[in-house]
């Protein structure tokens, strides 16, 4: 297995897409790139961390290479949005690679500058590639967050049926 770590705006959502990725074989939501050690999702949001929400997971390269995590990742998030996402303000939510490895820094940097140069968006690409540091799991409630709550409806709505 290797790893993978990316922050692309709200964990919960980037979390959610690379778990539909056939290869990914297990992921979790924390926090990197920042300065405070062990922060929590208030410290972070704070903005007094310095770190990034991303999403780490372990994937099988034999089944999904880095490559088609990296089109997955481009395809989630307006790489060209400076510290925000959608609604999501601040740095905590910019758009980001932490490679693992020195043939996921090649291959990040090499997909960024295709990119880049493709035309495919009109704005520069913002999205920082940065050597993996020191990731600090997010609380449980934070994790795999969508699938709880559609749980919770799902059995919200028997309850009432």
């Amino acid at each position: 297995m290797e790893k993978a770590t990316f922050g692309a705006g709200c964990f919960w959502g980037v979390e959610a897409a690379f778990r539909r990725v056939r290869g990914v074989v297990s992921t979790s939501v924390g926090y990197m790139g920042g300065h405070f050690e062990h922060p929590s999702y208030l410290d972070v949001l704070s903005r007094i961390t310095g770190h990034a929400e991303v999403c780490q997971m372990e994937y099988d390269p034999t089944i999904v290479s880095y490559k088609a995590l990296l089109a997955v990742f481009w395809a989630i998030h307006d790489p060209t949005s400076l510290n925000r996402q959608g609604p999501d303000r601040g740095e905590q939510y910019r758009s980001v690679i932490f490679y693992h490895t020195p043939d996921q820094a090649e291959i990040a940097h090499w997909d960024k500058a295709a990119l880049e140069t493709s035309g495919w968006y009109c704005q520069p690409i913002v999205t920082q590639i940065q050597p993996a540091s020191a990731y600090w799991l997010a609380a449980e409630e934070h994790q795999q967050y969508f699938e709880k709550r559609l749980k919770a409806q799902q059995q919200q709505t028997a309850i009432e049926q």
